[in-house]
């Protein structure tokens, strides 16, 4: 059983000219392998289906020959010549075959010569895709670098970058977030809508700004050009206490000049909620920096580690002491130096 050629265009077998070409178009697009990354090699063969469906129909001889003697003889050329008739309402067929009356030779000498799928879809949509509304064009010009005859398909339109911003928190913990987007797109008719999705984005613990999440193809269509890749670009929005410095995190605390010099507790929130107590015991100089191993950021490419939390001391001097605030200091600390 061969290929029914209307079936694969979904056309009847009275469909005009006309009728074709839209067929063709709709499904083409569709079907084209370069529209289809995923499962392209189904598509290919889909692609030159519908191609040599179209050939065979939109060719008066072609379709005479496939309507009266089927796919086999089309292409082997073997079907016996049409009656010799000499009425002048005789059928197309005849017309059709006026060089072909062997009388003395059972077979005709039609060839079948199937046009390339890239030539037909080249006419159609032109060197780069757009609507090019007929005329035969060759396809040698539209070759892309790898070595592809489809149409447009070596354009592909520049990329979209949005940023994200997110919190340190977002950043610290990894994070899922759901953004809507949407987009024009083209249906099989060529009609542009405008469609909406929620893209998920899923933030590792220790992503750093600048990091990029790339969605192929999801920016806006336009006939015969591959759509854009949407790319997001991770920000960080500044958090009121930390900062983030590599894999560190960087946070300053001033204490006052009493608790440099006797001690203190520091008590810190971290990014995901716990209680970190650090005492102070040495004396704190101005600008000292105490260091907490593994309490900075998570390290993206090492789970499980983490850098560095610096807690950047400042000391607070009193603004003015009393008399006896200073004969009381001098007397404690003027024998300790």
């Amino acid at each position: 059983m061969g290929m029914d050629y209307y079936n694969i265009l979904k056309v009847n077998r009275n469909a005009s000219d006309e009728d074709l070409k839209k067929a063709y178009k709709r499904l083409a697009m569709i079907w084209h392998p370069d529209k289809n990354p995923v499962n392209k090699s189904e598509a290919e063969a889909k692609f030159k289906r519908i191609s040599e469906a179209y050939d065979v129909l939109s060719d008066p001889q072609k379709r005479q020959i496939y309507d009266l003697y089927g796919e086999e003889a089309l292409k082997s050329g073997q079907f016996p010549p049409p009656p010799q008739s000499s009425s002048s309402s005789s059928s197309s067929s005849s017309r059709v075959y006026q060089n072909h009356h062997h009388r003395q030779n059972p077979t005709t000498s039609f060839r079948f010569n199937p046009r390339d799928a890239d030539d037909i879809y080249a006419e159609f949509f032109g060197p780069d895709g757009a609507d090019a509304g007929g005329g035969p064009r060759r396809d040698a010009f539209f070759r892309t670098s790898n070595g592809s005859a489809f149409g447009g398909a070596g354009r592909k339109a520049a990329a979209v970058e949005n940023l994200l911003p997110c919190s340190l928190e977002d950043l610290y913990k990894g994070v899922k977030k759901k953004m809507k987007i949407s987009r024009n797109v083209y249906d099989a008719f060529g009609k542009c809508r405008n469609v909406e999705e929620i893209l998920t984005i899923e933030i590792k613990p220790g992503w750093k700004k600048g990091t990029k999440i790339t969605f192929p193809e999801k920016g806006n269509q336009q006939p015969g050009v591959i759509p854009a890749d949407l790319i997001f670009v991770i920000d960080e929005k500044p958090h009121a206490l930390y900062r983030r410095d590599g894999s560190d995190l960087v946070i300053n605390q001033e204490i006052t000049l009493l608790d440099a010099l006797t001690g203190k507790t520091l008590d810190l929130t971290t990014l995901d909620g716990r209680s970190l107590v650090i005492p102070l015991t040495d004396i704190v100089k101005p600008g000292a920096e105490v260091v907490v191993p593994n309490e900075g950021m998570p390290i993206s490419k090492e789970p499980g580690r983490k850098g560095n939390l610096r807690i950047k001391l400042d000391v607070k001097y009193p603004s003015r002491l009393t008399p006896e605030q200073k004969s009381d200091l001098r007397r404690v600390l003027g024998g300790s130096s």
